[in-house]
C-alpha cells in the first residue's frame, strides 16, 4: 500500500513544453514533495501484492495500526496537507469486494485519511462508461503522471513516468470523472 521511493529508471519523462526531464524529480517521494497544489491517485485493481507480509498479517487477524507501521506516509502526506497540497485517492472496485479491498478499506481511515488524504470508492459497475487509462497512476500537479504497472497476480512491476500534455489531460479527466461519481470513504459500505 505504501509506494516505494524509487521510480523505475527505464522511463524518463519525455521533453515537451509542459515538462522537461530535468524539471521532474525521479523518485516518488520527490514527486510528492514537489507538489504545490495537488496529488491524485487512481487505483483500479481488485488485488495488489498478494504475498505482502502486512496483508498476510491482516488476513491472519492482526489488526495492526497502519500509521505505526508506516509513519513515513503520515509524515509525507501530513506535510503536504500542511502546505495546502490536496491529496486525493479514488479506488474503483468490483463488488462483492476481494479480501485485498477489505484490507485496504480497513486501513484507509487510519492510514490514508489519518494522514490527510481524501478517499473515495467507486463500484466498478458505475465506471463502465468512463474513459480510463489502462493502469493505476499518480498525477502530480497536472505536470507529471506516474503509471504503476502490475503483473496479472497483482505483484508490483515497473513504474512509468510520463509528461506529455495529452497523457496528463487524459489522466486528469479520468480521475475527475471517477471522483465525481465515487462515494466518500465514510459513506462507502463494503459489499
Amino acid at each position: 500500500m505504501v509506494a516505494k521511493d524509487q521510480v523505475g529508471t527505464g522511463s524518463p519523462v519525455p521533453p515537451n513544453r509542459a515538462t522537461s526531464p530535468a524539471s521532474v524529480p525521479q523518485s516518488f517521494i520527490d514527486l510528492m514533495r514537489g507538489c504545490t497544489s495537488s496529488a491524485v491517485h487512481l487505483e483500479m485493481r481488485d488485488a495488489y501484492t498478494p504475498a505482502d507480509p502486512d496483508y498476510l498479517r491482516w488476513r491472519g487477524g492482526d489488526m495492526f495500526d497502519p500509521l505505526e507501521r508506516w509513519p513515513e506516509w503520515g509524515e509525507l502526506v501530513g506535510g503536504m496537507a500542511a502546505r495546502g497540497v490536496v491529496v486525493r485517492r479514488a479506488r474503483i472496485v468490483s463488488e462483492p469486494v476481494t479480501d485485498y479491498i477489505r484490507y485496504e478499506h480497513a486501513l484507509t481511515a487510519r492510514l490514508n485519511i489519518g494522514s490527510g488524504e481524501l478517499v473515495r470508492w467507486l463500484p466498478r459497475r458505475h465506471a463502465s462508461d468512463l474513459c480510463l487509462p489502462g493502469n493505476d497512476f499518480w498525477l502530480f500537479d497536472d505536470r507529471a503522471v506516474l503509471f504503476n504497472h502490475f503483473a496479472g497476480d497483482g505483484s508490483s512491476g515497473d513504474k512509468e513516468l510520463r509528461g506529455e500534455p495529452s497523457v496528463i489531460k487524459l489522466c486528469a479527466a479520468a480521475f475527475e470523472a471517477v471522483w465525481e461519481r465515487a462515494i466518500p470513504h465514510e459513506d462507502y459500505e463494503l459489499k
